[in-house]
Parts: structure tokens; sequence; C-alpha cells
């Protein structure tokens, strides 16, 4: 009896055990068809994927290379032989270093990159560039070319000038700084390039001196130029032939030209009749070159930088006749020849000015009140190195400047009581910088701060500067920008190096890392080809 009680357990145990080991065995065998079952299925979508791509117009990659950063469009061109062919020819703007062994490897590097437009050749100063051989051979290669950028190219010559302009006829936009060749190269440019609207020459060390220099234009580019820029030119009156021939030109920046400007300016305004902006830097001009630039009638833009000979009187004439003034930029150098009588000239007559920077100028509270009483739509407002700029004086512009947005206050005996009277003035008033004002501590700072909080205030009581005048002119010692105060800004980018990235803003992150931006954006155009398939 006993005997037969052992002998059926001894029999349920063993069928619990086969059981189990049934189970585990059907458990495996499921798990090993839902792993394989997950590995077809990721190989399908791999395998729909490389479909889509394969099927993929060249229009459509060309687009998303276009969307990449430089370091990320390298790494495509590195997936397959159809991508380098179609990220070679969708790029259209490429930055070289030229140096002298760059000329063995133009017809492979042009050959691949067949559709530049837009071309920089920069070379180390101490390095030996590209010479007129070489230059000519790009030429050929790019004779769409609308942008042209060359530094530090001193083995290039008139010739090779010459035989570039006679093949890049399309030249829209030629910057040269730190070249050798002279007169005639750049006269080569102005004949053979009738679209040329943009040119910017620095530092060119061809150009002979004296009775001797060949004059520049004005060729058949001066009725297209738009805007004329020289830097650092021993001789930059030689150009006066094609600024005066420009007679559609807008824009006109002169930094550290030698030669008495005086003289050429009368020329100047009177075939040149709609100039739009003016810089002058370190130029010898006076209130003579003042007084014709007044009758440039539509002048928006005045930049006056360290152009110690220019007065109240000069000043004076400008804003008589440009009433279309809307942005003013005076450093005085501390030669105190413009003051409240200037000012008070700018007050009466130009009532659209919407940015004022005055550096190395005293004002007072009356001129600075009638500013800012008469100038309804001043924005933008820099007060650097003023004497007189002190309380009293913030206290007036934050009483009267009902339109002011940015105010900048640097070097000016200006303390924490000044500060105070922004917490209820300026109703607009979204940024404050103050910059090495002995009387503002970081305690009125903050009292500000907490009596706005929606004003963005930087204090600055060091000596170390972070920022430049704004539009590129001179006062760069002074650390005074406004950038645009809208997102969105009109004009044409400068020719910018392949190796220098975009704005955060466009960068593409994680590309061939994980899922690329190409993989999902396929994806989801294979979902929905098969979504409406279905």
């Amino acid at each position: 009896m006993g005997q037969s009680v052992s002998t059926a357990k001894l029999t349920s145990r063993r069928d619990c055990n086969r059981s189990q080991r049934s189970k585990s065995k059907s458990t495996a065998l499921i798990g090993q068809m839902q792993a394989e079952e997950v590995e077809e299925v990721e190989r399908n979508s791999i395998d729909g994927l490389s479909d889509i791509i394969s099927v993929l117009p060249d229009e459509c990659l060309a687009c998303i290379f276009q969307s990449l950063t430089p370091g990320d469009r390298k790494r495509c061109s590195l997936v397959c032989r159809r991508w380098l062919r179609i990220e070679g020819q969708s790029r259209h703007r490429l930055s070289l270093n030229a140096q002298s062994d760059l000329h063995h490897h133009i017809p492979s590097i042009f050959s691949r990159f067949d559709a530049v437009t837009k071309l920089a050749l920069k070379c180390d100063r101490r390095s030996v560039s590209i010479g007129d051989e070489a230059f000519a051979q790009i030429s050929e290669h790019c004779r769409n070319l609308t942008r042209l950028k060359l530094r530090a190219c001193r083995d290039l010559t008139d010739a090779g000038m010459l035989a570039f302009a006679k093949n890049c006829k399309c030249l829209k936009k030629l910057s040269c700084g730190s070249c050798t060749f002279g007169a005639k190269g750049m006269n080569a440019v102005l004949d053979y390039c009738p679209a040329l609207e943009e040119l910017s020459v620095k530092r060119l060390r061809g150009i002979t001196d004296g009775a001797a220099a060949e004059p520049i234009g004005p060729g058949v580019a001066a009725a297209s130029l738009k805007s004329i820029c020289l830097k650092e030119l021993y001789n930059g009156q030689c150009f006066g032939p094609l600024i005066v021939g420009a007679k559609n030109l807008r824009s006109l920046k002169l930094f550290r030209c030698s030669g008495d400007w005086d003289k050429l300016f009368p020329l100047i305004v009177d075939r040149v009749t709609g100039i739009v902006e003016i810089h002058m830097e370190r130029i010898q001009v006076s209130d003579i070159g003042l007084t014709a630039i007044s009758n440039c009638l539509n002048l928006e833009i005045l930049h006056l930088v360290k152009t110690p000979e220019c007065t109240n009187v000069g000043l004076g004439s400008v804003a008589e006749k440009c009433r279309l003034l809307r942005k003013l930029h005076i450093d005085g150098w501390k030669a105190n020849r413009i003051g409240d009588q200037g000012l008070i000239a700018v007050a009466k007559s130009c009532l659209n000015l919407q940015e004022l920077v005055l550096i190395g100028v005293n004002p007072t509270k009356i001129s600075l009140e009638m500013l800012a009483s008469n100038c309804q739509n001043l924005e933008r407002l820099a007060l650097c190195g003023s004497d007189t700029v002190g309380d009293a004086e913030i206290s007036c512009i934050a009483l009267k400047c009902i339109a002011l947005k940015k105010l900048c206050i640097k070097s000016c005996p200006v303390s924490d009581h000044g500060m105070e009277a922004l917490a209820s003035g300026c109703p607009n008033l979204v940024k404050v910088k103050v910059k090495k004002c002995r009387g503002v501590t970081s305690e009125g700072v903050e009292w500000l701060r907490t009596n706005r909080g929606s004003l963005v205030i930087n204090l600055d009581t060091g000596e170390q500067l972070d920022a430049s005048a704004s539009d590129g002119g001179g006062a760069q010692d002074n650390g005074v920008e406004f950038p645009p105060m809208v997102a969105s800004q009109i004009g044409a980018p400068s020719i910018a190096s392949s190796s220098t990235g975009r704005s955060t803003s466009h960068k593409l992150l994680g590309l061939l890392s994980g899922m690329s931006l190409v993989a999902c954006t396929l994806r989801r155009f294979g979902n929905s080809n098969g979504s409406s398939q279905s």
C-alpha cells in the first residue's frame, strides 16, 4: 500500500519535470522565432531605406547636402561614388589655401567642384602664393564665378588679373587684400566684368605713388557698381575716376586712405546723386568735403571717425540738407571740434534719426534734450568717452527718449543715480551696456535689474573690450555694437571659408551617428508612401 503511494508520487514528479522541460523548450523556440522575425523586419526596413535612397533624385540629395555643415558634407561624400559626385556638383562655395603647390591640384579639384560660383583664395603671408598661370587655369574652370576673395596672393600680377577678367565676366563681387598687382590688373577687371556690383580693396601694393600713378576706372563696370570700399591705400585717390564714374553707387567707404579728399568729393557728388551711405575713417577731409557731401540728399548713413578737421560747421551743413539721415556715428578723437552746435543742427533737421553713436564728443544736456525731443524714432544711442555726460544727462535721456531700445554708456562720469533714472524712463528700453563707468556699481545695476526685470543689463568694469562698432566701420577701440533689431536682414553674405560653421539654428547634428537626418527624412518618405499605397 505504501509502495503504491510512493510509486504514484514518483510518477507525478516525472510528469511535472517533463512538462516543465517541454515548456522551456517551447519558450526558447518562440523567443528564437521572435528574434528572427525582428531581424527580418529590421533587414527589410534597411533594404527599403536603401531602395528609397537609390531612387531618390539627385536634386533631392543636393538639397539635403546644402542644408548640412561643411564637415557633414565631407562625411557624406565618403559614403559612395554617387554621393561624392552629387556633393561636388552641388557645392557653390569653396575656400582654398592658395599656396604655390595648389597649381598641380587645380584640374582634379575643379573637375569635382564644377559648379563653384563663390571662391576664396587665401595664402599665408609667409608662404609663396599661386601665380598667374594657376590663377588663369582656375578662371577657365570657373567661368560662372560671381564672387571672388583674394588674400595675400602676392605672386599675382596684372597679367594674371587680365586673364581672369576675360574668363569670368559674370563676376559681381571682388574683394582683394594684401595683393601686389597694380592699376592695370584692377582696370582689367573693370573693363571685362560689366556685372560687378561690389568692390573692396585693401592694401593693394602694386599701385604706384605720386603723379605717375595710373588712374583706375571707370570701365564698363562703373555702370553696375553699387558699393566701393577702400582700406589702407597709400594712393587711394587713383580710384577717383572709378568713384566719379559709378553713377549708381550707393555705398562709399574710405578707411585710412591718404590724400586730400576735399578736392575729390565735389566731383563725386556732382556725378553720383544716389549715395545713401558714406564711411570716412582717418582720411584727410574737412568741412569743405562735408559741405560737398551735404548735396547727397538721399544720404541715410554717415560715419565720421577720427577726422579732426571736421567741425560743427560741416556737420551742420550735412544735417540741414540730408534730412533722411538715419544713422550717424561720430568719433571726435577728443578734438572738441564737434559738440552741441552740430548736434543741435542734427536735432532740428534729421527727424528720422534712429541710431546715434558719439565717441570722444562732449554733448551737454542742451543738445541731448533737443535730440531726445525732436528725434522721436531714436532707438539706439551710444555715448562713449564723454566728459560731460553724467547723471543729469542720463536722466534727461530716460525722460525724453521714448522710442529708445538700446543704450550704451562707456567711460562717462555716470553713477548709480543715473541708472536709477532708467528704472522708470525709456519705456521701450530692452538692453543697457555700461562699461568703465567708475561711478556705477554692481549694487546699482542689481537694483535696476530688480526694479525692471525685463531689462537686459551688461556691466563691464574691466579693461577688456568685447565688441566693435556697428557696420564694420571705425571706432573699434570704444566697444560699441548695435546689431539689427529685426531677425531677418536683407543683404548678400560674404565669401566664407568652407571650414566655417553656420549658425546654430542651421546646424544639423548627429549625421551618420545613430540615425542621420537623411535616413530619418527618407524613412518618413517611405512610411508616407507605404501608408498611401495601403
